[in-house]
């Protein structure tokens, strides 16, 4: 037997040693098919970000007819129509890449009607709303349907033109974003107060109440839709808050692993099809049994939302998943200037805090500002509500990554009154009432200097290397 086992050693041995090596050539042709693949797939993934409805124009024009609400009666839909003024004001944004030199000349000059619903059409025939896709007849007259894209959410634009009118940000949430206030616009709401059990006035309170940048994703699974007590550091800080969270980011995502508010529902690639699927009501596939759990989603089970199953020469979504989740972890994280986005002095003296006597980084582990492996917490853990824990599967909150939080402190290509708002549901207007908050719960002893000096640190993060 040990002649046997020394015998398989040599062979195994003399076969590792004279295996044949990959030459240079094959080397560099390995090393260029990788970069070829990985090129090929953000590429894809960035026009399926930008540009794909997934097919859920079936439900935002066909069940909820929105677009009709878009044309408005003088061009053949309901109501007064959609002007760009108003679609500005309620946060959608125009891609200035999208529009001819000339139209981008006339609306410099002040020349183009931004009170017509007849622009909005034109701009959707132009592809130029970020994350709407107009469907029109024949004729290219009449507006036949409308669907969303990812982009709709997680992305706005730098205002190079007009506010609201600029070049593309891909990745960054469009706080201005009035989700609710457009899908109030449909004309047909009874499927959505069908699927929830209430009333139109009901689903119109709800809808309502959500507000700039932010968007209720659990809604639609349990139909909670306002927070009865809200409570940070043991002091109730509000009552029926509603319960939407605040449209977050698609960039920084790379290296950790959950990343949405609460969880544990997954990465971003389970949300992605989460989000397809179940939210923007696209034609695709999705399994997930924890939402069978009816005493925590008693909607879900009932529309068996966990179950969804579509022919794979049908699915619109299931195929585009892979390149979608490179695309949105290759987005690169917007990096802070010294002197113009922070004080580089005091970001120095709160660096030297946020790794001491603030603590931060027993979470917020840099560089990823999060913890690797499993960053979740209980609500006691960081003194608030557990409400919105509650609707998720493991009643826990996600550690926040923190890069380029900068951009919502200073309220960057975004309206004024939208700035700032921290935590999922933005209860901490300013960085400096979230730096508070852990003051208090966790006793940390801050003095007002040494809170300001924080902020300037998280303002200057990520840190240019």
């Amino acid at each position: 037997m040990q002649a046997l086992l020394i015998t398989v050693v040599i062979v195994v041995s003399l076969l590792l040693l004279f295996r044949p090596v990959p030459s240079t050539g094959q080397q560099q042709s390995l090393h260029d098919a990788v970069e070829l693949n990985a090129v090929k797939l953000v590429d894809e993934g960035r026009q399926t970000f930008r540009f794909d409805t997934f097919g859920d124009e079936a439900f935002w024009g066909g069940t909820l007819q929105l677009h009709r609400a878009v044309e408005g009666s003088n061009l053949g839909g309901v109501g007064a129509g959609l002007t760009p003024r108003t679609a500005l004001q309620l946060g959608l944004k125009v891609d200035v890449d999208a529009l001819p030199n000339q139209l981008v000349q006339r609306i410099r000059r002040g020349d183009v009607d931004l009170d017509s619903p007849a622009t909005t059409l034109a701009l959707l025939k132009l592809n130029a709303v970020v994350g709407l896709t107009g469907f029109f007849d024949a004729s290219g007259n009449r507006l036949t349907s409308i669907g969303i894209q990812c982009a709709l959410c997680h992305s706005t634009v730098d205002n190079s033109l007009l506010p609201g009118i600029g070049h593309r940000l891909d990745g960054w949430a469009n706080r201005d974003l009035n989700v609710g206030a457009i899908v109030l616009l449909s004309p047909n709401l009874q499927p959505v107060a069908t699927l929830l059990g209430v009333d139109i006035a009901t689903v119109s309170k709800a809808l309502s109440a959500w507000g700039p940048g932010k968007f209720d994703a659990e809604l639609f699974l349990d139909g909670k839709a306002f927070n009865p007590e809200q409570k940070s550091h043991g002091v109730v800080t509000g009552n029926n808050v509603s319960g939407a969270t605040m449209i977050p980011n698609a960039f920084g995502l790379a290296g950790f692993n959950q990343h949405t508010w609460t969880g544990a529902w997954g990465t971003v690639t389970y949300w992605n099809a989460f989000v397809a699927n179940l939210e923007m009501h696209g034609i695709g596939t999705f399994f997930d049994p924890r939402l069978d759990n009816a005493a925590q989603f008693p909607i879900a089970p009932r529309n068996r939302f966990g179950h969804l199953r579509t022919a794979p020469d049908d699915d619109r979504i299931t195929k585009k998943l892979p390149a979608l989740q490179v695309f949105q972890l290759a987005i690169p994280v917007p990096v802070p200037k010294a002197g113009v986005d922070f004080d580089p002095v005091r970001a120095a003296r709160g660096d030297e805090l946020f790794s001491s006597t603030a603590r931060c980084n027993e979470c917020h582990v840099e560089p990823l500002w999060t913890e690797p492996g499993w960053n979740l917490h209980k609500p006691d853990e960081i003194g608030i509500d557990p409400f919105e824990a509650n609707r998720a599967p493991d009643h826990v909150y996600k550690t926040q990554n923190l890069a380029s939080i900068f951009i919502r402190e200073r309220g960057l290509f975004m309206f004024p009154q939208d700035k700032g708002r921290f935590y999922h549901d933005g209860r901490f207007a300013t960085l400096l009432d979230v730096v508070n908050h852990y003051n208090i719960q966790f006793k940390l002893g801050l003095n007002q200097q040494q809170q300001l000096d924080l902020v300037e640190y998280l303002k200057s993060l990520p840190e240019a290397k």
